[in-house]
C-alpha cells in the first residue's frame, strides 16, 4: 500500500567552468560583459541541471520522522549511518537518482519548498542524461497539490503575491529555519570542494524540517 506523504529537497553544485569547451564557454557567458557578471555566471552554474549535479537528496515522511538523505561523496564511498532519525547514504549522483526514484513510488503526495521551479526539473533531468526514468512525474498539473504540493506556488498563490526565500517564509511564520545554523545554498559548492559532503547532507536535511514546519502551518491555515 502507498503511503502518503514525503518531503523532498536537494543539493546542487556546479560544474567545473573550464570543463565545458570554448564555444559552450563563450554561450555561457553570451550575456555578461564585465569580469563581475561573469564571475556571478560562473556562481549560477549550480542552478541548472545541464551545467551542474545534484550532490544530495533529501526525503522525510512527515508523519513518521523517517528520512533518508543520500548524498555524492566526491567519488568515494562512505560508511551509511544514522542521526536523528535521518538516515545517511553515499553513493555516485547515478547511485543516488536510482535509489530516489525507487523510493519515491511508494508514496502519493510530494513536497516541496519551489520544487517545480527548481528541484523536480533538475532532478527528472538529470536522471534523464544517466539514463534513468523517473518513476514519478513530478511535473504534473500545476494546481494538483495533492500530487506534488509545491509550498512556493501555494504561499504565492500561484504568483498572485512575491516570493520570498524559504528563510523568510520560516522567519514571518515562527518556524526553526535551516540557515541558522549558519549554512545557506549558496555555500554549497565550496563545501563540495573541501569535501565536506556529509555536512552538506546534514544541511540538506535541515532544509528538510523546515520545509515540514512551512507545509504544517499551510495545512492547517492556508489549505482549501
Amino acid at each position: 500500500m502507498a503511503m502518503s506523504k514525503i518531503i523532498v529537497d536537494i543539493e546542487t553544485v556546479g560544474f567545473d567552468f573550464e570543463s565545458f569547451d570554448e564555444k559552450s564557454q563563450k554561450y555561457l557567458l553570451k550575456f555578461s560583459e564585465t569580469e563581475e557578471e561573469q564571475e556571478d555566471a560562473k556562481k549560477r552554474l549550480a542552478l541548472y541541471p545541464f551545467t551542474g549535479e545534484i550532490v544530495s537528496i533529501g526525503m522525510l515522511n512527515p508523519e513518521t520522522m523517517k528520512g533518508m538523505v543520500l548524498f555524492q561523496n566526491k567519488g568515494s564511498k562512505q560508511e551509511s549511518f544514522e542521526e536523528g532519525g535521518v538516515i545517511y547514504k553515499s553513493g555516485s549522483e547515478k547511485e543516488i537518482l536510482k535509489e530516489f526514484w525507487d523510493i519515491l513510488k511508494t508514496y502519493n503526495q510530494i513536497v516541496t519548498f519551489n520544487g517545480r521551479g527548481f528541484d523536480a526539473p533538475f532532478l527528472m533531468l538529470r536522471s534523464a542524461m544517466h539514463k534513468i526514468t523517473p518513476s514519478k512525474n513530478l511535473m504534473g498539473y500545476r494546481y494538483d497539490y495533492k500530487t506534488h504540493c509545491d509550498l512556493l506556488e501555494q504561499l504565492t498563490f500561484y504568483g498572485a503575491v512575491r516570493k520570498f526565500n524559504m528563510d523568510f517564509y520560516a522567519k514571518a511564520f515562527g518556524v526553526k529555519s535551516s540557515k541558522d545554523d549558519g549554512v545557506d545554498g549558496s555555500m554549497v559548492g565550496k563545501m563540495y570542494q573541501q569535501g565536506k559532503c556529509a555536512e552538506i547532507a546534514k544541511y540538506c536535511a535541515r532544509d528538510l524540517l523546515t520545509t515540514k514546519g512551512l507545509f504544517e502551518y499551510w495545512e492547517k491555515y492556508l489549505r482549501f
